[in-house]
């Protein structure tokens, strides 16, 4: 989206960089990442160069090793860092690419000031939790601002108000207001429940973790009710007078039908306005988000309804379906549906029901995609979705391991090979079609996981006449894209000749040729797997290719 700048008269004024966090209060899960996405998006269309800045308090050095049924989608940024699903809402709500110096946990913070320590870079001195951890987050800060040009900079802090983990995090912003309070401010998303059996809407929950907050020497500037409903003028004074914070900067954020919703619902409260005049500066181009209010009315298209199902293994937790792990993939199809003017309803499917169960299960779907995982659990139901899907011309998008599966699939039952598999579910194998990346082996050995696989942006030459070469052409000239990636196993090349014979299209390899990035069958209506993960490129307002041309052909074949 290109954004007009303000008149270089106002840019004068603009000399020290802004900074808003973003903190949040009574329990996890409240919507800290896409209110501060959103902050970012408002303040964006007024004409400012903004980024985001996720501070993540675990102990883990990136969420690289974590489970995703525990922590959500691991995303991972064009530079190669495995990162917290938030800054995927970043890049998707700003249209701009978030980098690695945009990311921390306390394990990445302390294992650079002990290494630090380690090579004398303290010269001696007695390295101490304050201030030198407070200092290196500080640093961090401004890295990321160089970095990215910010001239406001929304920083998340993770975790809840009152907890242990995050205090550090809590301290480095304190003396940063201490020190530029004119450019520093905070907000707090807080949670204000309505007990059934009350019927009321409740603010102390809200007051304690102000409070709390206030305990860490933080006084927020504006607050956001997350509630079931929009908070109405009782409860907004009860918080300010309460909480010290003015009356207009209690801001309103009810539960919505989008995510995307949300900037132009806190522009009712006209937060932006209020954000701009707390730091003086110029209120921008008011109307100039006139490309979100179109993409997000393409949205709410109700008809015709495309139904794609989702077959993965990464979603159950207790009574519970977790989409948090699939976080991209979910979006990047609504942003698809959106293009096409239809409406996308994902039916979800584990793919060990599709073990016990059979492919029945699949009747009446237009579309079938098996996202990212890994090891063997539910492996065998994901071949068996993909090979209903071939042989009933149903679309069918393999993202990484879907892509993988595709290939054991077309191995078994096309080839004949009919004990093919990955060497990562079946090490003694005698068909290895997908096998270990060069230099893989030794670190699976030594235990060397974190950080270690295939990661980030990589170029993909796109093969002519194909499904890939028709998706890209429609949004894109390029030959050759830039893709992430986030793997340990790829293509075994040693069946390349065979299986291109036998139909299975290479239709995306590394410059040089040598890697497999995507196979199709062409004669297909839409059969594509991709190596790469095209979700994690796709926005609102510039869906993927791929993700675009899959709705369409499910929306035409309906």
């Amino acid at each position: 989206m290109s954004i007009s700048k303000i008149s270089s008269k106002n840019k004068e004024k603009k000399s020290n960089p802004k900074f808003i966090f973003v903190v949040g209060g009574v329990m996890s899960g409240v919507g800290k990442g896409v209110t501060a996405a959103s902050i970012g998006q408002i303040l964006q269309a007024r004409g400012y160069n903004v980024s985001a800045i996720k501070m993540d308090p675990y102990i883990n050095v990136d969420a690289g090793t974590m489970n995703p049924i525990e922590h959500g989608e691991v995303f991972v940024t064009e530079d190669a860092d495995e990162t917290d699903q938030d800054l995927g809402n970043y890049e998707r709500f700003l249209n701009t690419n978030i980098y690695r110096a945009n990311y921390m946990t306390t394990g990445r913070i302390y294992q650079t000031v002990i290494n630090r320590e380690r090579n004398l870079g303290y010269k001696g001195k007695c390295v101490q939790v304050v201030p030198h951890i407070p200092q290196e987050i500080r640093d961090r800060i401004d890295i990321a601002v160089k970095k990215t040009k910010a001239e406001i900079m929304i920083i998340e802090i993770g975790g809840t108000v009152g907890e242990y983990e995050n205090l550090i995090f809590l301290e480095a912003a304190r003396v940063m207001k201490l020190y530029h309070p004119k450019d520093v401010l905070f907000v707090i998303v807080s949670y204000l429940p309505i007990p059934n059996k009350i019927g009321e809407m409740k603010t102390k929950p809200t007051q304690h973790a102000i409070r709390a907050l206030q305990g860490a020497g933080i006084q927020p500037d504006f607050v956001i009710g997350r509630s079931e409903r929009p908070l109405d003028m009782h409860r907004k004074e009860k918080l300010s007078i309460n909480c010290g914070v003015p009356v207009a900067n209690v801001i309103s954020a009810p539960d919505i039908e989008s995510i995307y919703d949300i900037p132009l619902n806190f522009e009712k409260d006209h937060l932006g306005d209020r954000i701009l005049e707390k730091f003086e500066l110029p209120l921008g181009h008011k109307n100039n988000n006139q490309a979100w209010r179109k993409m997000v009315a393409s949205s709410k298209i109700t008809s015709p309804v495309v139904n794609i199902g989702i077959v993965g293994k990464y979603f159950a937790s207790g009574d519970f379906s977790l989409g948090d792990s699939y976080i991209s993939v979910i979006e990047a199809i609504k942003h698809a549906g959106a293009y096409n003017k239809c409406k996308v309803k994902i039916h979800w499917l584990g793919a060990e029901e599709v073990e016990k169960e059979g492919t029945k299960i699949l009747k009446g779907l237009d579309g079938i995609i098996v996202p990212q995982g890994w090891g063997g659990r539910g492996s065998e139901g994901k071949i068996k979705t993909i090979q209903y899907c071939r042989e009933n011309k149903v679309p069918y998008f393999g993202l990484c391991y879907g892509m993988q599966m595709a290939v054991i699939e077309f191995a078994r039952h096309v080839a004949n090979f009919k004990d093919a598999n990955s060497f990562e579910v079946d090490p003694k194998t005698k068909h290895p079609v997908i096998h270990l990346m060069p230099g893989q082996e030794e670190l699976i050995k030594e235990k060397g996981y974190g950080g270690t696989i295939r990661l980030g942006g990589w170029p993909c030459k796109i093969k002519p006449q194909t499904h890939l070469a028709q998706a890209y052409a429609k949004l894109t000239d390029k030959k050759i894209v830039s893709e992430r990636h986030r793997h340990r196993y790829e293509f075994n090349n040693d069946y390349r000749e065979a299986f291109e014979k036998l139909g299975l299209s290479i239709s995306g390899t590394s410059p040089d040729g040598k890697i497999v990035e995507a196979i199709e069958i062409t004669d297909h209506p839409f059969f594509v797997g991709t190596q790469f993960h095209p979700e994690y490129i796709s926005r609102p307002l510039s869906p993927h290719p791929l993700f675009v041309e899959f709705v369409r052909v499910c929306k035409n074949k309906k």
